[in-house]
């Protein structure tokens, strides 16, 4: 993400420093230099939200169901509505611009979503009205440094001079990269560093290492990064679960924040029992006491995307690896958590390159990337059943509802209904 960027490289720029291998003169080196172009922080994140007319979708993102509305992610730039009443024709309503989000939830008509690690709450009551109701400023992702739009592209660059910026009221929009010759001296006053030529520091491959990724409550997928439950929102982000009494929906109480040990992404409860997925593993919270989660274990995996949902005894876990998610072997985990203080694999099956998942009743729906979308039989964990496979999509979310099950694939939002031990497609609405 490229809110963890600009932090990291903060560290970065004051230890390491690329050189070439030409010889040392008094007259110093030429390095690129990346000076950061900055707008009003204020007035930056007050234009990152907005309500318009419906427009295409650039990137696919997760789903999220509320009464006869579906909310389809648009990958950090916001949510499409859609009217839903008639899921054989579903209709696009709206587009809430919301730059620099992950994601949303809602509860009695207010939507609660995160922009540039501010907490934003809207009124939906008019769904053809949408209205501001507040934004609470650091809320989430109280750790990074500084603003960088989400659209904001990395140059190459030795250094990265952040003289002059203040994060505390500037915004990063931009980068403006110049060569300029610096010195040894100059390399250790401003940059902290000096001219050792045994230095080697490739910025660009650590870097891209980094990067990643009427009334009630509404329904996300299993890539969900905010639940609420009862009178209280839970949002994850990095290493953090940010905690919000909501009780009054249009002042939430911003709560003390509870630091997990590993990188997390998704969340999911079953009755007062938290569920973290992360890159290294899935993380047990008890929220009885739902103010302050208790740490209670942790099932750790190798290195891998993970979202998990759970039913009764058995946590469900698609990990997606060998790629930039990591060297686990790709596949669909279940964990036997029968006993939440010690977590045991039960069994393995081996997948593509899953997403999202869920179930309903026996019907497990697994989201297999490229390789379509999977239902099995889940009767039997030890010896699961593939009832259908529908191979001519591309799968990234799904949701099952009461009646049907709402899928997201390539900008194209599916739905099916439920036909005993099969589906069968109601309707597709593109967004593109």
């Amino acid at each position: 993400m490229k809110k963890n960027l600009c932090f990291i490289l903060l560290t970065a720029i004051v230890t390491l420093v690329s050189c070439s291998d030409d010889k040392d003169d008094d007259a110093g080196k030429e390095y690129r230099v990346a000076t950061p172009l900055i707008a009003n922080l204020s007035e930056f994140k007050e234009e990152a939200v907005d309500v318009t007319e419906p427009v295409p979708m650039i990137e696919s993102g997760k789903i999220y169901a509320y009464q006869d509305y579906v909310f389809v992610n648009d990958v950090h730039r916001g949510f499409h509505v859609l009217d839903n009443s008639n899921p054989s024709s579903p209709s696009a309503i709206s587009f809430i611009k919301l730059e620099g989000n992950y994601d949303i939830s809602i509860k009695d008509d207010r939507l609660y979503a995160d922009s540039y690690g501010d907490l934003v709450i809207l009124d939906i009551s008019d769904i053809n009205d949408i209205k501001m109701v507040q934004r609470i400023e650091g809320a989430i992702y109280q750790q990074f440094w500084c603003t960088v739009g989400f659209d904001v592209d990395w140059p190459e660059a030795d250094f990265y001079d952040y003289e002059g910026f203040d994060a505390s009221k500037e915004a990063i929009v931009g980068w403006e990269v110049k060569t300029q010759r610096l010195s040894e001296d100059e390399l250790r006053d401003k940059y902290g560093v000096g001219g050792d030529p045994t230095i080697d520091f490739a910025l660009n491959d650590a870097v891209s290492e980094i990067t990643p990724r009427a009334g009630g409550t509404g329904q996300g997928g299993s890539l969900a990064r905010f639940k609420i439950v009862d009178d209280y929102l839970y949002a994850v982000e990095w290493s953090s679960i940010s905690v919000f009494d909501i009780s009054n929906l249009d002042n939430p109480k911003v709560l003390e924040d509870v630091y997990v040990n590993g990188t997390i992404e998704t969340i999911y409860n079953q009755g007062d029992i938290l569920f973290i997925g992360g890159t290294q593993g899935m993380y047990i919270y008890d929220i009885s006491s739902p103010d302050k989660p208790e740490f209670i274990s942790e099932f750790v995996h190798g290195t891998a995307c993970d979202p998990v949902v759970v039913d009764g005894d058995y946590a469900f876990v698609t990990l997606r690896g060998e790629n930039s998610c990591g060297n686990t072997e790709s596949g669909l985990y279940i964990v036997n958590v029968s006993n939440l203080a010690s977590p045991e694999l039960e069994k393995f099956y081996p997948l593509d390159g899953p997403y999202g998942i869920g179930f309903k009743g026996n019907n497990l729906f697994v989201c297999d990337g490229d390789s379509g979308l999977k239902v099995y039989d889940k009767t039997n964990v030890n010896d699961l059943k593939l009832i259908s496979h529908f191979k001519d999509v591309v799968t990234y979310d799904v949701i099952p509802l009461e009646d049907s099950l709402l899928m997201i694939g390539d900008k194209v939002l599916y739905q099916y209904k439920y036909l005993n031990n099969d589906l069968r497609l109601l309707s597709t609405f593109s967004l593109k």
